[in-house]
């Protein structure tokens, strides 16, 4: 066993999570353990500038390029956290892996751009302050060979969650969502993924822009307002809901700009915005389960959604037929799942082993992720 750091900035922007564990093994025989876990919230200046690199308004390639080096430091600042957190000193360290913060991601091409991602916070820095071998961007390998590079976790979920008893699907719940479906007794050629599409963004956004507050803390918000049932409609016939799989999406297709549009189009009380916009995430789920439930089907819920007890029993009300629960109540930690999945892809890629999984993200092969900074 070592030590390694697993780091995540999703797309609801709350912070650098880092997950310590212990590590050993490769592919089926992984062992991982949860050693410590900690989210690094971001100071008000470096949130604003991560928004300006997200707005196609106001971003710029100066920004991001000086965005790119501060995100760095923080990144560092957070494993150096985790491990003073957890009386780890950086020399017991092995490696980190790093997701970085996602800016702009372009599963298919479209016009005149190519199929392409883009995540940022140098990997060097983080390297030179921890003094620690980086493993980072992890998505670009699996485009290269005719992935859409999302979802990234499903190796990780295989190693993790697997079950001779039942069938389990794991929906992250973010900004986006996304799930895994594992059959019961599944090889990896079994595994099915893709995003669910919206997660916590157009709540985070209506609480941003009503509110001045980051999110609707505990559902109460949601838990308040009505459910528009014309808005609800509208939003469910968004093309992406039931475009097929393996399909991948994010800001670009549900943030700022989409939420703005809701706002001047539908001139609703802001708790019934954000109760419809709970229930879009809830039914978008629902919709995405069904065709997998067979037999026994757990579906295991994490991110942040997981702490929103309005949309969880959103969810629970639109898939009766399925035990639904959240990582907790397994054992897990639904806030460090994802920072978990990134030490185990780090790890695989140490040891040249693959960790995407094509049939969740439609590349042509099995291929390592990321690439390596060495101390």
């Amino acid at each position: 066993m070592v030590y390694a750091v697993g780091l995540m900035s999703g797309t609801s922007l709350d912070g650098i999570d880092a997950a310590l564990v212990e590590i050993s093994g490769k592919e089926e025989q992984t062992s991982v353990k949860l050693i410590e876990f900690l989210t690094l919230p971001f100071a008000a200046d470096l949130l604003s500038h991560i928004r300006d690199a997200l707005s196609l308004e106001e971003s710029n390639v100066e920004k991001i390029c000086s965005l790119n080096f501060e995100l760095g430091e923080q990144f560092a600042q957070a494993v150096l956290a985790v491990c003073e957190q957890a009386d780890i000193s950086l020399e017991q360290l092995a490696f980190i892996g790093s997701h970085g913060q996602t800016l702009f991601h372009i599963p298919f091409a479209r016009e005149q751009l190519r199929a392409s991602t883009f995540q940022i916070g140098d990997p060097a820095i983080i390297c030179e302050r921890t003094q620690t071998t980086v493993v980072s961007n992890f998505r670009e390998r699996d485009m290269a060979v005719g992935g859409q590079g999302a979802p990234i976790v499903p190796y990780s979920e295989y190693v993790l969650y697997r079950s001779d008893e039942a069938t389990r699907i794991l929906q992250n719940i973010g900004g986006i969502g996304n799930l895994t479906v594992i059959p019961k007794a599944a090889q990896q050629e079994d595994l099915i993924a893709f995003d669910t599409g919206p997660g916590n963004v157009i709540m985070n956004e209506l609480c941003l822009h009503f509110f001045d507050i980051e999110y609707d803390k505990n559902g109460v918000y949601g838990k308040q307002g009505t459910v528009n049932p014309e808005l609800l409609q509208e939003l469910m016939a968004h093309p992406y809901i039931k475009k097929p799989y393996p399909k991948t999406t994010g800001r670009e297709d549900f943030g700022k700009q989409f939420t703005q549009q809701l706002i001047q189009n539908w001139p609703l009380a802001p708790a019934d915005m954000i109760a419809t916009a709970t229930m879009f995430t809830a039914k978008s789920i629902a919709l995405s389960v069904q065709p997998f439930i067979q037999g026994k089907t757990e579906l295991i819920i994490g991110g942040g959604g997981s702490y929103n007890p309005t949309l969880v029993s959103m969810i629970k009300q639109a898939l009766p037929e399925v035990e639904v629960l959240i990582q907790e109540e397994i054992g897990f930690s639904s806030e460090a799942k994802e920072a978990i999945a990134m030490a185990v892809l780090a790890n695989q890629t140490l040891q040249h082993s693959n960790g995407n999984v094509p049939s969740a993200t439609g590349a042509k092969r099995a291929v390592p992720l990321g690439s390596i900074t060495y101390y």
